[in-house]
């Protein structure tokens, strides 16, 4: 037998020096260009991204940020941008969601503090979450929670799962190509263990559907759970009374129903283990984290964001 050992992989870099994790046929790394034309053609559709609508939402929206004393934002176009493409650039609709977003931390305290890949190594390297390095048909970000068996409460705390979903989304709401075709999440059930589902609570299922349904600055376009069982039924009583018509309208069950799947995204852009073709294999956790930090600055900078000390 052999005793090479096998390299550790590392991060690689463009010729605009930004990261990405090398998968062969494919590229995993966070989207930060500009959208294509055609993507700016349908947020004009879908959004009503025109110039004189946003000249107008941007204005009024700063306004109304002002007007908020304790709040301590910045009012660059490209920050406005974020908040009001999920909103369809209804300056009152972003801005009750900026309050609902940053208020997080008042109502929950350390959950939702310190969102920084430094803090959330420990979650990426048991490999329960990832982003696929591709899109969907419909151009939306695609990611995988692997929450049955893989998920050790004793290694990665539900909170800190909590913290690592909170971490993708302001990952997700800097990508230009995400505010406007949305994102898709996969809820990966498989071989979830009843002792798993002991950790969740009413309280915690109340603050997580609260942060999806009242604070979540991206466009959750569906949430679909699959290899879901008997027990993941007990665990979904837990969460059923909180979810509003809206989300509960995008979430689908689909089993070990992989057609059932594919009715939702092609099979182009999954893994063999979802019945997809996808020629890829998905990069380790610890690659994962290694990305996410190599944005680290960004992901501080965001933190220092929100409401004052005086308010708190």
């Amino acid at each position: 037998m052999s005793n090479e050992i096998t390299p550790r992989k590392t991060l690689k870099y463009d010729e605009n020096n930004l990261p990405y994790i090398d998968l062969g046929k494919y590229k995993m790394r966070l989207e930060r260009e500009e959208p294509t034309n055609e993507v700016l053609e349908k947020a004009r559709i879908e959004l009503r991204e025109t110039p004189e609508i946003v000249e107008k939402a941007f204005k009024e929206l700063r306004e109304l940020i002002k007007q908020e004393k304790h709040l301590h934002l910045p009012t660059e176009d490209e920050y406005m941008r974020m908040f009001l493409r999920p909103c369809k650039y209804y300056p009152e609709s972003a801005m009750d969601r900026i309050k609902h977003f940053y208020n997080l931390s008042l109502k929950y305290g350390k959950v939702c503090e310190n969102i920084v890949p430094s803090t959330l190594r420990h979650v990426f390297e048991q490999e329960i979450f990832t982003l696929l390095p591709v899109r969907d048909q419909d151009g939306r970000r695609m990611i995988i929670l692997d929450v049955g068996k893989k998920w050790k409460p004793s290694k990665c705390p539900l909170n800190d799962s909590f913290r690592a979903v909170q971490l993708a989304v302001l990952s997700s709401m800097a990508e230009p190509t995400s505010q406007i075709n949305g994102n898709v999440v996969i809820f990966d059930m498989d071989g979830l263990p009843l002792a798993n589902v002991m950790q969740f609570t009413p309280s915690f299922a109340n603050m997580l559907l609260d942060y999806v349904q009242d604070c979540l600055c991206i466009r959750l376009k569906a949430v679909h759970i699959v290899f879901n069982s008997y027990i993941f039924n007990m665990l979904f009583a837990i969460f059923k009374p909180f979810i509003k018509d809206k989300l509960r309208k995008r979430i689908f069950f689909h089993g070990k129903n992989m057609d059932s799947l594919h009715q939702h995204i092609n099979k182009e852009c999954l893994p063999a283990k979802y019945g997809g073709t996808l020629d890829c294999e998905l990069p380790p956790g610890y690659l994962v984290a290694d990305l996410f930090e190599a944005y680290k600055k960004d992901f501080e900078m965001a933190n220092s964001y929100g409401y004052t000390n005086e308010l708190k």
